[in-house]
């Protein structure tokens, strides 16, 4: 088997290409990436390209499987309609390119956020994501795309995902000494190990499975724990205080959060993943905790 990656420079990447290349039956992984390749193996050929590169269908040629992890989640000042041509247009070209290439297999990384919130969603539940949340409506867009046009492909929807290559905006955002100060109960939400993640992409990969798929750990955790487990004195900070100190991190030091996702993390967002269970054999094999503690 040949597949071909997309984004596979990115932070999933970097735990689903070492399984995917220590499958005896895997003779080849492409990937595909704006960005210099991070990992290195025999069996791994990098090439440096926009998804939105004419060249991408020659490329696909000869694969059997597509893992599509490319897009943009964090704008860093990009403009939306950019984001928008990168996310959805650009997505929606890989798989054409890669039909017309006669790749049989299609898996797309999209993301839980396409809910917006909710309590114990199945996958059949409607997509609703937080208007301020850019990426998520770009997932949902190309989600309804794919789904008309590419019934077969297998639309995967984690919660966060965490692990030791977590984003650093997420590495951060779970280690800060505040919480986001709301009225009781506080917001429930839940996340998935990046090697859960990729485990799930290789069931894929094996299995005549179709359609959407959430992804996350059984239990689940509030951001109020998180930072009164790690900081003795975790101060909470009103919405507004909070997308403020972010903005002025994002200005003064660098950091890759959007002001938007305070807005996800005042909502309670927790799936079900019975479907993922019963039909892929997939199940967490981390609960919160341990993946927070490793992120």
């Amino acid at each position: 088997m040949k597949v071909f990656v997309t984004g596979s420079s990115s932070h999933l990447a970097a735990a689903l290409l070492p399984r995917l290349c220590a499958r005896p039956d895997i003779e080849q992984v492409t990937g595909v990436d704006i960005a210099p390749p991070r990992f290195q193996h025999a069996r791994f050929r990098p090439t440096v390209a926009d998804i939105r590169d004419p060249r991408l269908e020659s490329l696909l040629a000869g694969h059997d499987a597509l893992v599509h992890l490319a897009g943009v989640v964090l704008g860093g000042g990009m403009p939306e309609q950019e984001m928008f041509d990168i996310n959805v247009n650009g997505g929606h070209k890989v798989f054409h390119a890669a039909r017309r290439a006669g790749v049989r297999r299609l898996v797309h990384m999209s993301s839980a956020a396409v809910y917006g919130s909710g309590v114990h969603l199945s996958e059949a539940a409607p997509l609703k994501p937080l208007p301020q949340l850019v990426f998520a409506r770009h997932q949902a867009h190309l989600e309804k795309l794919l789904e008309i046009e590419f019934p077969e492909c297998v639309r995967f929807r984690p919660h966060f995902v965490l692990g030791p290559h977590a984003r650093p905006a997420l590495r951060r955002l779970f280690n800060l000494p505040c919480y986001v100060s709301m009225p009781e109960p506080h917001p429930l939400l839940q996340c998935v190990h990046e090697d859960d993640a990729a485990r799930a992409v290789v069931l894929a990969l094996d299995r005549e499975v179709r359609g959407p798929f959430n992804l996350a750990v059984e239990d689940n955790f509030n951001l109020r724990e998180i930072a009164r487990r790690h900081h003795r004195f975790a101060v909470p900070l009103p919405p507004f205080a909070a997308r403020g100190g972010l903005s002025l991190a994002r200005r003064w030091f660098g950091w890759d959060g959007e002001p938007a996702w305070i807005e996800g993390l005042t909502r309670t967002l927790l799936v079900n993943c019975r479907r993922a269970a019963v039909e892929l054999g997939w199940r967490s094999a981390h609960d919160a905790a341990s993946v927070l503690a490793q992120t």
